[in-house]
């Protein structure tokens, strides 16, 4: 009976009712099982929305992202864009890749997904894409972009993290490795995840090379296509 409100969340979920509701439901029937009161509950719930309030900032970005892309944001990274001839999607998401890995390895963290993905990455990114091969770029293709982009930033992150020795996973990793026994200075852990780093990056630049040429290929053949057909 302890384990009802995980089962309050999964039936919840998978019925696709509201989120809140569930986990308040979820909350609350735990709580009667566990013998609360209704104030004790109420001051549980309180307590743990207030100690990780934090995670509900990145709500405050999105009407900030609605309001750039309603006033043009897509477009005005496409006139950016058109500016850089060379510039394709791949090496533009291989540069903000290695600025992404050079910072968070210095300790810095640029903000991810919500605060520079998707107002800035990923509209550059298309906007180099529309640059490149103009507005016949299909959706399926702008969707698989925006994946990219998205992926730019977790390889960035999660394989440069621990070039920072102060990291929280490096100290994990050191703290563990001490209570087994094994004490390790995260110097050196910093070290090891270094060539991490450089090999990760290096095969996702070769992948983000190979969506360009499947990309130029594409509207290559499309518009040679719509030539013959014009003739």
């Amino acid at each position: 009976m302890e384990l009802i409100g995980i089962l309050i969340i999964i039936v919840g979920f998978a019925l696709k009712l509201d989120t809140i509701a569930v986990v308040v439901v979820a909350g609350i029937s735990t709580g009667l099982v566990a013998k609360m009161n209704l104030v004790e509950i109420l001051d549980t719930l309180g307590s743990a929305f207030v100690s990780n309030r934090v995670t509900c900032l990145f709500l405050i970005t999105l009407p900030v992202i609605g309001l750039c892309e309603r006033y043009g944001l897509k477009a005005k990274a496409v006139m950016l864009i058109k500016k850089a001839t060379n510039l394709s999607v791949g090496k533009l998401l291989s540069g903000y890749t290695l600025i992404r890995k050079v910072t968070i390895g210095m300790g810095v963290t640029l903000g991810g997904h919500p605060q520079f993905v998707r107002p800035l990455v990923s509209p550059m990114a298309e906007g180099a894409a529309i640059a490149k091969y103009g507005e016949k770029v299909e959706e399926k293709d702008m969707e698989k972009i925006r994946a990219y982009s998205a992926a730019s930033d977790n390889i960035g992150n999660f394989f440069a993290q621990n070039v920072f020795m102060a990291n929280s996973g490096v100290l994990l990793i050191a703290s563990t490795l001490e209570g087994l026994g094994m004490p390790v200075d995260t110097l050196q852990i910093a070290k090891v995840a270094i060539p991490v780093a450089i090999i990760s990056f290096v095969l996702w630049f070769i992948q983000n090379m190979i969506f360009d040429k499947r990309l130029k290929r594409k509207y290559a053949t499309i518009e040679n296509e719509k030539i013959r057909g014009d003739q």
